[in-house]
């Protein structure tokens, strides 16, 4: 079954599948609601157009954690102090003490992101899509954009999603200090509901925002080795 490949690559990062008002939180990895959000900006799908939408729902997804990277808070404000007056976007003065929002990232991330998928007609329009995107790419929120394009050449593998995963070559680029680890973490959507359970599987469109379950397992694989052609 044919793979697409992703690259996610950022300075900053934000993966939140529990955010409330003004706490956002972040996993440790992409989420798939984040990712298939990612690739509906690339289609162009509109967050109100659930048909469209649908048939990325069903790919099954895996992640290669080849630079984890570090959590980090972001302390941000909203309003103002007791003692001003801000106008509002309705034209309204506003005096409500100001809001604190913590939101939380991850900073020098770098994740290989696998969708698994029967129709590789599908693979392939998204493919096309990522190099040439309708709309903005970003890596959870609008302002963290991807410092590397997230389009891989032979990006459609002709490989189930762990193979795929664990073949293709290290997708950072190594620093004067760093040595290549000796194995790199994947986490593959569990089809017999072992592994963990999150809940951000798409039940609806973005616009409706309703999100169900899905399991994930976590395993290591030997780094895998530098090739001069990967094999489309």
């Amino acid at each position: 079954m044919p793979t697409l490949l992703l690259r996610l690559v950022g300075p900053m990062q934000s993966w939140g599948t529990t955010s409330r008002f003004d706490q956002r939180d972040t996993g440790k990895d992409p989420s798939k609601s984040g990712v298939i959000g990612l690739l509906a900006a690339a289609l162009g799908i509109d967050r109100e157009n659930w048909s469209d939408l649908e048939p990325l729902t069903h790919m099954a997804m895996g992640v290669r954690h080849d630079r984890p990277g570090v959590p980090k808070r972001d302390y941000q404000t909203a309003g103002c102090a007791a003692t001003d007056t801000i106008i509002k976007a309705d034209g309204k003065q506003a005096k409500d003490g100001g809001v604190v929002s913590d939101r939380f990232y991850l900073a020098d991330a770098a994740f290989l992101v696998g969708l698994e998928c029967a129709d590789r007609a599908l693979l392939e329009s998204i493919h096309a899509a990522l190099r040439n995107p309708v709309w903005p790419l970003a890596l959870g929120r609008k302002s963290y954009v991807p410092s590397e394009p997230v389009w891989i050449e032979n990006g459609v593998q002709e490989a189930p999603l762990q193979e795929a995963l664990a073949r293709w070559p290290w997708i950072v680029s190594q620093r004067k200090w760093e040595k290549p680890p000796e194995t790199l973490l994947i986490s593959l959507e569990s089809r017999d509901g072992s592994g963990v359970l999150r809940m951000d599987q798409l039940l609806s469109s973005f616009a409706e925002r309703r999100f169900g379950g899905r399991f994930v397992r976590s395993e290591w694989a030997t780094f895998p080795q530098e090739v001069v052609d990967a094999p489309a």
